[in-house]
């Protein structure tokens, strides 16, 4: 990538400046004060500024990137899928979770190439993490100089939410990685770039293309004066993403059932986005947080606010979604750090990250870190369960937790299973009729182990669930049951039958 900030400015007669400008009208062929690149201290090197951001966005992503060897639920489906032949993984995203198959397919690459095992799974999101502290690095040092990009650089390695996805088998540090570099890219008017790589975000994750809109409001909030529309070449490279994104947004959208268990945003939920978006106005109102306030708004305000608003009628807002709204914030706090640099106030914000992952940090890394611990969960079914014992799941997506590592689930009979995930192209599985359930349930010999929600909640349940429920209210009884992350697994025993049968 090209350096703006250090790199001269073409001359205003070459092919080059003609491009970037293009799409300005006559007379306002010059760049808006708020998006000008600024000169480089010449005693400092870029890699100055972006290597140590890296370093310790690498450093703190190995750190107990296993987790004691557990996993939750979603990296427990990344790692089946990954792990399954590629038509297998082709037939299945015609059915089901198309939003994350490219993943999938770069997931089953890493496999292939390097070994079905948690580092496998963790490390390309450590990487993607390095790499979107260098660019946040890159940004910064654009915008507002070396020491302002060095410091967004380590703010966006250090906080929380980025450390969390760091150290997730799933796709969104990969896609907050490439819209960090989209937006260097816009800022270096380089559109055909723009367009493939946002592009690949949005195929990773299609709410990428909140990104897309926050980048179009940054173009026209820092336009030039009398202009009437955002840069030509950033509307042909709108143009290309939005088509290039549309195959999968209309085959997600028959798969809308994947994002059922979304609820209407709570009250946490809309504390924690309030709180980010106090923080950063605050910033973009002080003289260091003005220099980068037109490109890290939108970004850290637009795609949340968007999903919240739209939660309260279809839920679809998670954090994870628009994990790359950290970009902004940390572009806030960098400059803003910059402007009233001390050695003062290096020593308190070295005292204050030190206090941070001194505190946070074990905890972040810990298996009861994240609501779902399909390990604790096998684990605990196989302490419980006997050989022989029947297994029955409320609802079938409960099934997910047999795709985790290990032989928790041997020996056991999943009662209400008509076809298993993988022989049916599915996520988990196909169930069985109801009346098919309800002989199975009735003429089972021995024990059933039931897992189910915690809350009793019964999220995408079918045609069978009811059948269970009833089959085991009316004919068994609860005689042991273990509470683990938000599951009840519960072991159940006739109570119509004679004691010696």
């Amino acid at each position: 990538m090209i350096d703006t900030a250090t790199a001269p400015v073409p001359p205003p007669r070459s092919p080059r400046f003609r491009r970037s400008w293009r799409g300005l009208p006559p007379g306002r062929r010059s760049t808006p004060r708020a998006l000008r690149p600024v000169r480089a201290a010449r005693t400092r090197a870029p890699w100055q500024v972006w290597l140590p951001p890296a370093a310790l966005a690498l450093l703190l992503g190995m750190w107990g990137l296993e987790r004691e060897g557990t996993l939750w639920g979603d990296e427990a489906v990344t790692w089946d899928m990954a792990g399954r032949e590629l038509p297998e993984i082709w037939r299945t995203l015609g059915a089901a979770d198309a939003v994350h198959g490219l993943y999938y397919l770069l997931m089953h690459g890493v496999f292939t190439a390097w070994d079905q095992g948690l580092v496998p799974l963790r490390l390309p999101s450590v990487l993607a993490t390095a790499a979107t502290a260098a660019l946040v690095a890159r940004i910064g040092l654009r915008l507002a100089g070396p020491r302002a990009g060095l410091l967004s650089g380590l703010a966006l390695a250090l906080l929380p939410v980025v450390q969390r996805y760091a150290q997730e088998g799933r796709s969104y540090a990969l896609v907050c990685a490439l819209v960090a570099w989209a937006t260097l890219l816009l800022l270096e008017r380089r559109w055909r770039a723009y367009a493939a790589v946002l592009l690949g975000a949005c195929l990773l994750h299609e709410f990428a293309v909140l990104a897309l809109l926050a980048h179009g409001v940054t173009l026209w909030l820092g336009r030039p004066p009398g202009a009437l529309r955002p840069p030509r070449g950033w509307l042909w490279a709108a143009t290309a993403v939005v088509a290039g994104l549309l195959p999968l947004a209309l085959l997600s959208m028959t798969q809308s059932g994947q994002v059922a268990w979304i609820e209407q945003p709570s009250t946490s939920k809309l504390t924690r986005f309030a709180v980010l978006v106090l923080v950063g106005l605050v910033c973009a109102v002080l003289p260091g947080g003005s220099r980068a306030r037109v490109l890290a708004l939108p970004l850290l305000v637009l795609p949340g606010g968007l999903l919240l608003a739209v939660s309260f009628v279809h839920p679809l807002y998670s954090e994870r979604y628009v994990l790359f709204h950290a970009i902004g914030l940390a572009l806030l706090l960098g400059t803003v750090l910059d402007r009233y640099w001390s050695r003062l106030v290096a020593a308190g914000v070295s005292a204050a990250a030190l206090l941070h992952l001194a505190i946070e940090g074990p905890g972040l890394r810990s298996p009861a870190s994240r609501t779902d611990n399909a390990t604790a969960v096998a684990g605990t079914v196989e302490r419980l369960a006997r050989p022989g014992d029947g297994v029955l799941f409320l609802t079938a997506q409960r099934r997910v937790w047999t795709l985790a590592p290990g032989d928790s689930f041997r020996g056991l009979r999943d009662l209400s299973l008509d076809r298993t995930p993988r022989a049916s192209d599915t996520l988990y599985g196909t169930e069985a009729p109801p009346a098919v359930v309800r002989e199975r349930l009735l003429s089972h010999p021995g024990r059933v182990v039931v897992l189910q929600d915690r809350t009793g909640k019964s999220q995408g349940a079918g045609a069978s669930d009811a059948v269970k429920r009833e089959v085991l209210d009316r004919h068994f009884r609860l005689v042991e049951e273990r509470l683990v992350s938000r599951e009840r697994i519960g072991v159940y025993v006739r109570t119509d039958r004679p004691a010696g049968r």
